[in-house]
């Protein structure tokens, strides 16, 4: 299930943060993203549907809920990665890297540097 641009914004502060609550999300924004601080409601609605959506889960505490991440960001990423490499080059990865080549994206050096770790078996 993908994420829409606005819950993934909420999902990074959830990786980062671990454990949160509403408020704590809202402080987040306010604090390190120095931006106006978001109406709780909003901020719960698009918790609510990333936690329909089975990326977080919850722990009640009377009225107030603990937030936590049961996707990684990792998992998220290899996810999103395989739908690019799908929906835009074919499901062909070498498609993909010879396009970030191409574009500048990817330098030679790096392209080497990336075979050498998966040699190696690191991600």
């Amino acid at each position: 299930m993908k994420l829409t641009r606005a819950e993934e914004e909420i999902m990074q502060i959830i990786w980062e943060l671990d454990r949160c609550t509403v408020s704590d999300i809202r402080n987040y924004m306010e604090e390190k993203m120095k931006v106006k601080k978001p109406p709780h409601s909003t901020i719960s609605t698009l918790v609510r549907s990333i936690e329909k959506k089975k990326f977080v889960d919850y722990k009640a505490y009377g009225r107030t809920h603990e937030y936590f991440p049961i996707v990684t960001k990792k998992e998220y990423s290899k996810f999103n990665l395989k739908n690019l490499v799908n929906d835009y080059f074919d499901g062909s990865m070498n498609s993909l890297v010879s396009f970030m080549v191409k574009e500048k994206d990817l330098k030679a050096s790096e392209l080497g540097d990336l075979l050498d770790q998966l040699d190696d078996g690191d991600e």
